[in-house]
């Protein structure tokens, strides 16, 4: 089978184009066998030797469109208009540009008045349901308006001409966008029923078993695909991408399922003409599979060559963002955002634009630009624990602890820890306004240490059981809330004594935990000392303090006041 792809794809590039067959028909097939660079060539030659027939400038543009050259595809659809006022299909084509360009208005105008002019013909129907479905989001998803649109649409194509076989699957395609499978199912039988020969039906189907997770199924359509057309580059993209669904899926099949499906995107590749755009394709396969490494080699290349998609360097910022190559991934993103059509950035630019400026020490502007992003998508719950963890490492604690406690509300991922940082951060921006300098000095906010004391105690009701770090940083705390530094009313004495059962519940205790052990001992020293007036008690703690922390300030302190006594033996 190899040898035999190869050997097709060696002739398609050999074949010179004036033995192209010059027909509508051959384009059509070449277009939907994602051969775009054959498919623009014959286009290009029968809009110069058939210049009277609109519906060549039509497929130009499409082509065009399926590229991502929404300015090319205009001027081939106006120039198709120019030629056939009344040209419902180029109007349709000119309705997608509309609504790739966000022009609602536009785009209605267009595709209404392709309907009204589409007679008997049920191509513009299919069309309009076609640029109904043209994916507008980064994770190419249809939104219910659009797909009733693009159903509506195409149920009133399929009264004018129920046997277009094409008109059907994309009729099932709208459906299968909503997850309404049995409709899909339905329309994509009637296609093979209708085309036999139609290896495109058969890998609609194959795709809407593999978003059932019925990979053997979905593997069996493809194989049917490729019975009809053994050289159908389509059936092995679709092929590739279910085994990589069915790798993400079953563990046990992962390496298995990774290995086919980078075999069979090689197949598709050689299949195609190996276009910028299907190299393109192929970086987004890369995208899904994780496979960066790959992806920034790729696409490196693809930068270098003249007159590539500006799209490439989003690519390559991507991919190199992933691979730690910061300097090159923000070059690469700078450069996009220099190039791109304003229309064609999207959230994840902004996203994966923020963490390099992050990842560069350009902290503020990277959460400027996190922040642009969370705009566009607030989907994006997690990226407010990005923020929350750059805000931190700044010293901007007030800050963090809001970004921790959005992340908190919005996020499916939020643990514990994550309260443990919100709460720490509160805890911070409270003892920077409480030991500030600045003059005037500024009244610390006592509602940060609310704030961090109830998710301190969130932790401690949901953990498992307590755990000594929350403990600590609640007594401390709590210890801020005494009335004046120089007394203790014991606000933070049973956090300190639980931290101290936890800690020396293990033994030997750790040395890291010694320091905080003499914290907590010395507290308990003071307090007995001035609020409960026991000075046995407050000896046997600053002892136990010193003991573990001999640098422990408050022990040094009181055994200076008491001239050396109560010395650990």
């Amino acid at each position: 089978m190899i040898s035999r792809i190869a050997t097709a794809s060696l002739g398609l590039v050999l074949v010179g184009s004036s033995v192209f067959a010059q027909s509508i028909a051959d384009a059509k097939k070449a277009i939907d066998a994602e051969q775009y660079q054959k498919a623009k060539s014959m286009l290009k030659n029968l809009t110069a030797t058939q210049a009277d027939k609109d519906e060549n400038f039509f497929y130009l543009g499409w082509v065009y469109l399926k590229q991502d050259y929404a300015d090319s595809a205009k001027a081939a659809f106006t120039k198709g208009i120019a030629v056939n006022a009344k040209s419902a299909l180029n109007y349709a084509g000119l309705g997608a540009v509309a609504r790739l360009d966000k022009d609602n208005a536009g785009a209605t105008n267009n595709f209404n008045q392709a309907i009204t002019l589409a007679g008997k013909n049920s191509k513009p129907y299919q069309y309009v349901g076609e640029a109904y479905l043209l994916p507008l989001t980064p994770e190419a998803k249809v939104t219910p308006a659009d797909a009733n649109a693009a159903i509506a649409v195409l149920q009133k194509g399929k009264t004018v001409n129920a046997k277009d076989a094409e008109l059907l699957i994309t009729l099932g395609n709208a459906y299968r966008s909503q997850l309404k499978s049995n409709e899909a199912y339905q329309a994509y039988s009637d296609a093979s029923t209708i085309d036999p020969k139609n290896p495109a039906a058969k890998v609609a189907t194959g795709v809407l078993w593999k978003f059932a997770n019925n990979f053997e199924d979905s593997e069996k359509q493809f194989q049917d695909a490729l019975a009809i057309d053994p050289n159908y580059g389509p059936a092995y993209r679709e092929w590739a991408e279910t085994d990589l669904r069915w790798s993400l899926n079953d563990p046990k099949m992962a390496s298995v399922k990774i290995k086919a499906a980078t075999d069979e995107y090689k197949k598709y590749l050689s299949l195609t003409d190996l276009s910028l755009e299907s190299r393109m394709r192929y970086a987004d396969f890369l995208i899904l599979s994780g496979d960066y490494k790959t992806l920034q080699t790729e696409v490196s290349t693809l930068s270098q060559a003249a007159n590539t998609n500006p799209r490439v360097y989003r690519y390559l910022g991507y991919a190199a963002y992933e691979n730690k190559d910061y300097p090159a991934g923000l070059t690469a993103l700078n450069t996009w955002f220099q190039k791109a059509d304003p229309k064609r950035i999207i959230p994840r630019d902004y996203l994966y634009l923020g963490r390099l400026q992050i990842a560069s020490g350009q902290d503020s502007s990277g959460i400027n630009t996190l922040r642009k992003a969370l705009e566009l998508d607030t989907t994006q719950a997690d990226v407010y624990g990005e923020i929350a963890k750059s805000l931190y490492a700044q010293k901007k604690y007030a800050e963090a602890g809001d970004a921790y406690k959005v992340f908190i509300a919005k996020s499916r991922t939020a643990t514990l820890n994550d309260y443990l940082k919100e709460g720490v951060s509160y805890f911070y921006a409270f003892r920077e306004q409480y030991f500030s300098t600045a003059t005037p000095k500024p009244v610390a906010d006592t509602t940060l240490l609310i704030k961090a004391d109830t998710a301190f105690s969130y932790i401690q009701h949901k953990a498992a059981a307590p755990i000594a770090t929350v403990a600590l940083y609640q007594a401390r705390a709590n210890d801020f809330r005494e009335p004046s530094r120089n007394t203790t009313l014991g606000y933070a004495k049973p956090y300190y004594e639980q931290y101290i059962q936890l800690v020396t519940a293990k033994q030997p205790v750790a040395d890291a935990d010694k320091i905080f052990l003499g914290e907590a001992y010395a507290y308990l020293g003071t307090y007995y000392e001035f609020k409960e007036k026991d000075d046995a008690k407050a000896g046997e703690n600053f002892t136990k303090a010193r003991e573990n922390d001999p640098t422990n300030k408050q022990a040094v302190a009181y055994f200076a006041r008491k001239g050396g006594a109560s010395k650990s033996k």
